[in-house]
């Protein structure tokens, strides 16, 4: 999977000093009440496929010793206004 850009990206995370392109990347988000951090995500043709016939997804914490309050899912989370649903 890869962080894509969208038209509705309010800031732009960069990655971390220290770390490479191969380990990180910067990510487009939509920060607009602070409360929450969206980032639209895209799969090459192989995470399709292994999504479509394994129904798994798996999420990648890293520098964590618990895990922070996620959410991961394909249905669109931004109204028309920019908050989210």
């Amino acid at each position: 999977m890869n962080p894509i850009d969208f038209k509705e990206k309010t800031k732009v995370l960069k990655k971390p000093d220290g770390m490479t392109d191969e380990e990180c990347r910067s990510l487009a988000v939509w920060n607009g009440d602070k409360k929450q951090c969206i980032s639209c995500w895209k799969g090459n043709i192989w995470d399709r496929l292994r999504y479509l016939f394994t129904g798994k997804v798996w999420i990648y914490i890293w520098y964590g010793q618990s895990q922070p309050p996620v959410y991961v899912g394909t249905e669109y989370p931004l109204e028309f206004s920019g908050e989210p649903k």
